[in-house]
């Protein structure tokens, strides 16, 4: 089984502040306010989490399952 990777850089597509955070292993991230902006990022279309959207990394429930199975 692949190691699940937690961290991840999420980069706010409005002004490309990019920070790296930890992503939770029990629950989605539908919402996440940039630091330097205030912009709200949401998932895009057929994404589960901001970070499958806006992450260097997909979040764990992707990595291990292939799909969100935490909604």
């Amino acid at each position: 089984m692949k190691a699940v990777i937690l961290e991840s850089t999420i980069t706010c597509p409005v002004c490309g502040y990019a920070k790296r955070e930890t992503m939770p292993t029990d629950a989605c991230v539908w919402f996440y306010e940039c630091e330097r902006c205030r912009t709200i990022l949401r998932p895009k279309a057929g994404d589960c989490c901001v970070y499958c959207s806006y992450g260097t990394t997909a979040c764990p429930s992707v990595q291990q399952a292939g799909s969100c199975g935490v909604r």
